[in-house]
């Protein structure tokens, strides 16, 4: 029987899949879709939780004191730095830590680490009635992915911007709690990330 790839899933409510069944959530309908195109892959380790920051996904991974390695890690964090009014000087810090133990779960084999771009809140019914300023949210969340793009980058690590796909005014991408992605958004992030693992793979 094929060996099946071992998969690492760090993050935040984008990650778990808040708001629908886990497996609507993006890392295991990435799992399915793998499966289904040939890649065998084990089901993922998911180390996230609704409202982390930086700081505290890290502190998670620690406390987990994970000693396996993984043939693929995603990671996705940030928007609840931007949430709470956290630095900018700050994320890029925390996020760069986050990403150099990303690498180390591969075996410093960067081209196996996939960041995904922060999602636009801003434009869900939740951001709206917030009385918060949904411009300001944009530019937000547009620095604090020129941040994580520029530190992707800088190691050759994939990034995968999903943030325009946040962006579309569409009702059905939007879970019912009216804040987080549909299972429906989450599926088109796997077919992006999809597409460029398997080429990878080849």
């Amino acid at each position: 029987m094929a060996i099946k790839l071992s998969y690492l899933a760090l993050g935040d409510s984008y990650t778990i899949g808040e708001a629908v069944e886990q497996a609507e959530s993006f890392p295991y309908q990435l799992v399915s879709t793998l499966n289904e195109n040939g890649i065998a892959i084990a089901e993922p380790r998911v180390i996230a939780k609704t409202g982390w920051t930086t700081d505290e996904l890290r502190y998670a991974i620690q406390q987990a004191q994970i000693t396996d390695k993984f043939n693929l890690v995603t990671l996705l964090i940030g928007v609840n730095n931007q949430y709470r009014g956290y630095s900018q000087e700050t994320y890029r810090k925390e996020f760069a830590e986050l990403l150099d133990m990303a690498i180390a779960f591969v075996d410093g084999i960067n081209q196996n680490v996939y960041v995904l771009s922060i999602p636009d809140w801003g434009v869900t019914d939740f951001a709206k009635q917030s009385g918060r300023d949904l411009k300001i949210i944009r530019e937000e969340i547009d620095a604090f992915n020129e941040i994580n793009k520029e530190e992707t980058l800088s190691r050759q690590v994939t990034y995968v911007d999903i943030t325009p796909i946040s962006r579309q005014d569409k009702p059905n991408l939007i879970a019912n709690d009216g804040l987080h992605p549909s299972g429906e958004m989450y599926a088109e992030w796997v077919q992006l990330l999809a597409v460029l693992i398997q080429k990878s793979a080849k």
